[in-house]
C-alpha cells in the first residue's frame, strides 16, 4: 500500500492550516494498493517525538477497503473515530510545545483481514490490540511540524 497527501509529501512540513496554529483540520489522505482480501482499514496518527510518546492525534477505524481517500476535514461517515491522547474523538492537529523543535507526525494506514469490531471512541491501544495478528499490510506517511 502507498499513503500520500496533496497537502504535504513524505518528510515535508505539514502546513499550519492542519495544526493548532491554523484551522486544526485533518489533511486529505489518499491511498492505493489495498490488498483484495482486506476486510477493514484503520488509521492512526501519532507524534513519536512528544515528551510522553507516542502522543496519539487521530484514530479512525471501520473504513471500507473500497475507500480510496479521506478528504480534508473528513467527517466520520461510514466509519468510526477513536479517542486521541487528549481524550477527544476525531482529529487533533500537530501542536508540539513551542520551542521544542521539529516533531514528526506519522500517519499509519492498516489493512486488516477482519473487522476490528470496536465501538466509537476506542483508544489507539485498544485498536492496536484488536488488530494484533490481523494486519495484512500497512503504509505510512510522515510530516514535520514545529512551533
Amino acid at each position: 500500500m502507498v499513503l500520500t497527501s496533496a497537502a504535504f509529501g513524505e518528510g515535508e512540513a505539514i502546513p499550519a492550516r492542519y495544526g493548532c496554529d491554523g484551522d486544526d483540520i485533518s489533511p486529505q489522505l489518499l491511498w492505493s494498493g489495498v490488498p483484495e482480501d482486506a476486510a477493514e482499514l484503520a488509521l492512526v496518527m501519532d507524534d513519536p517525538d512528544a515528551p510522553e510518546p507516542p502522543f496519539v492525534h487521530w484514530v479512525a477505524y471501520g473504513l471500507a477497503p473500497s475507500m480510496l481517500e479521506l478528504i480534508e476535514e473528513q467527517e466520520a461517515d461510514g466509519f468510526v473515530y477513536g479517542t486521541n491522547s487528549a481524550g477527544s474523538t476525531g482529529y487533533l492537529g500537530p501542536c508540539p510545545p513551542p520551542g521544542d523543535g521539529e516533531h514528526r507526525y506519522v500517519f499509519t494506514l492498516y489493512a486488516l483481514d477482519e473487522e476490528a469490531s470496536l465501538g466509537p471512541g476506542a483508544s489507539a491501544e485498544e485498536l492496536r490490540s484488536a488488530m494484533e495478528g490481523h494486519i495484512l499490510e500497512e503504509a505510512t506517511l510522515s510530516g514535520l511540524y514545529e512551533r
